[in-house]
């Protein structure tokens, strides 16, 4: 299992997160963006490293670049100056945040450290979580948020943040806790996939994208069907799959059929020609960037690492 648990993580560090950051906040985030090969490519070398001195040094080196995200999501909220940022700021915030909680679960796990008493097997699922269901999910949601304008796109716009933020509350909590939040995200990404179905891609002239689209919308039924089965498992006892199968399936699905297929076709979006002209009501043009909102708007049998 950890091998494919390292190459997603490693997919989510060189490829998802370099891509999505373009699509956040080109101008803000250039610098970051330039450097980040400097992060990510320790990063991922370290997964692969034994557990020790060896690895934590890459590990810190990626946690530098994903504080370095944070500190930006920090000032962007400050500048903001709302009480309440609208649900696409959210969601933009939280997509800047969560690389910082995959990278100190990363360092943690690398240095073998029980951080906050969790097992090591834990923090090390946590990183590709994060990455996935943290940045990636916060990151399409709020894309999505701006592109559909409806209740629908709002409510995803605070779900999936909220969603995101409940599962880690039910790290240190209990299991009911977390799926609570697993109801919350579900409800969240599966609005994120029927707006992406309905609105946003029959509005695409480009075949491909519309294939990339929809694929990533299919793919996000299911795998937050997984998702969803296996916190209620957590949770009652009942029969669910266990980690191995979870990273086989719902990792490796929403790593490579969501994520990866959505950052690529909202790129395609945000270049020039990459989108037809307003058909109707929320598919305006998509914004090529995040720089500035629209105003009003089981541990049960743990699985060791080596």
């Amino acid at each position: 299992m950890w091998p494919l648990v390292n190459l997603i993580v490693a997919l989510g560090m060189l490829v998802v997160l370099p891509l999505g950051l373009a699509l956040l906040d080109p101008a803000g985030l250039r610098t970051v963006r330039r450097l980040w090969p400097l992060f990510a490519v320790p990063g991922a070398v370290c997964l692969w490293l034994p557990r020790g001195a060896l690895a934590t040094t890459p590990a810190c080196g990626y946690a530098l670049g994903a504080l370095l995200l944070a500190g930006h999501a920090a000032g962007r909220l400050v500048r903001g100056g709302r009480a309440v940022p609208a649900p696409a700021e959210v969601a933009a915030l939280t997509a800047l945040a969560c690389p910082a909680v995959a990278a100190s679960a990363l360092v943690a796990e690398r240095a073998g450290y029980r951080l906050l008493g969790f097992d090591l097997d834990i923090l090390a699922l946590t990183v590709p979580h994060f990455h996935f269901a943290g940045f990636a999910a916060a990151l399409v949601a709020g894309l999505v948020c701006r592109t559909a304008d409806r209740p629908a796109a709002r409510f995803a716009g605070y779900s999936v943040p909220s969603g995101t933020l409940l599962v880690l509350a039910g790290y240190f909590v209990d299991d009911w806790a977390e799926l609570l939040g697993a109801l919350v995200l579900t409800a969240g990404m599966w609005t994120v996939a029927w707006l992406t179905w309905r609105d946003v891609r029959p509005t695409v002239p480009d075949r491909a994208t519309r294939a990339l689209l929809a694929v990533s919308a299919a793919v996000l039924v299911a795998t937050m069907l997984l998702a969803l089965s296996w916190a209620v498992g957590q949770a009652t006892g009942l029969p669910h799959p266990d980690l191995a199968w979870m990273a086989a399936t719902h990792g490796l699905g929403n790593a490579l059929g969501f994520a990866l297929c959505s950052v690529l076709a909202w790129r395609r979006l945000a270049t020039p020609g990459g989108r037809s002209e307003d058909k109707g009501p929320g598919t305006g043009a998509l914004p090529a960037t995040w720089a500035r909102s629209r105003p009003g708007r089981d541990h049960s049998t743990p699985i060791r690492r080596p």
